[in-house]
């Protein structure tokens, strides 16, 4: 286990309330599972991909959870210019490509990733419903609720690579 029960983060908060609570705290628990997969290792650690081709390291996962946060709240919820940070038309894969043993790149993926998860919080803490939608040039028609919950399925997916990653980089597993 990465941590005791009386110490995990997503422990402790109630499974009845209203819907947006309740995503938004599946969504907050997703969210810490990849902070806790990524707990008390370096940038070496974090940037090694052991599934060789593979390109994901758990480095790259956070890169990428921060243009995903990016992409659907700041760029198609809330309409805002906000080019990626990782990727490019030129580098579409530069959220893990560019996921390198490097400890300013570390600090920086972190703190893009937490900057973005501080906005999407705020977004959906001041929206006035869940049904609200906003066209997205993907998807087309989008309400708040399909973001919210695409969210947790994207974190889902991903912790699950992050499971692995950590269990092949120092063998620890668990929640």
């Amino acid at each position: 286990m990465f941590v005791t029960s009386e110490n995990d983060p997503r422990q402790g908060w109630s499974a009845v309330g209203g819907e947006r609570a309740l995503l938004a705290e599946f969504l907050r628990c997703q969210r810490a599972t990849l902070e806790l997969k990524c707990s008390g290792l370096g940038a070496v650690d974090l940037a090694r991909r052991p599934l060789r081709p593979s390109t994901l390291s758990l480095l790259g996962l956070v890169r990428h959870m921060a243009e995903v946060e990016r992409r659907w709240f700041r760029r198609s919820m809330a309409g805002q210019d906000a080019l990626p940070r990782f990727c490019s038309d030129a580098d579409p894969d530069g959220d893990f490509d560019g996921a390198v043993a490097d400890p300013a790149v570390v600090a920086q993926a972190w703190e893009v990733w937490q900057v973005e998860v501080a906005f999407a919080d705020r977004f959906v803490a001041g929206a006035a419903d869940l049904s609200m939608t906003e066209n997205d040039p993907w998807r087309g028609t989008v309400a708040l609720r399909w973001v919210l919950m695409h969210m947790v399925e994207e974190y889902a997916q991903h912790n699950g690579h992050a499971d692995l990653l950590r269990e092949l980089i120092d063998g620890r597993i668990g929640r």
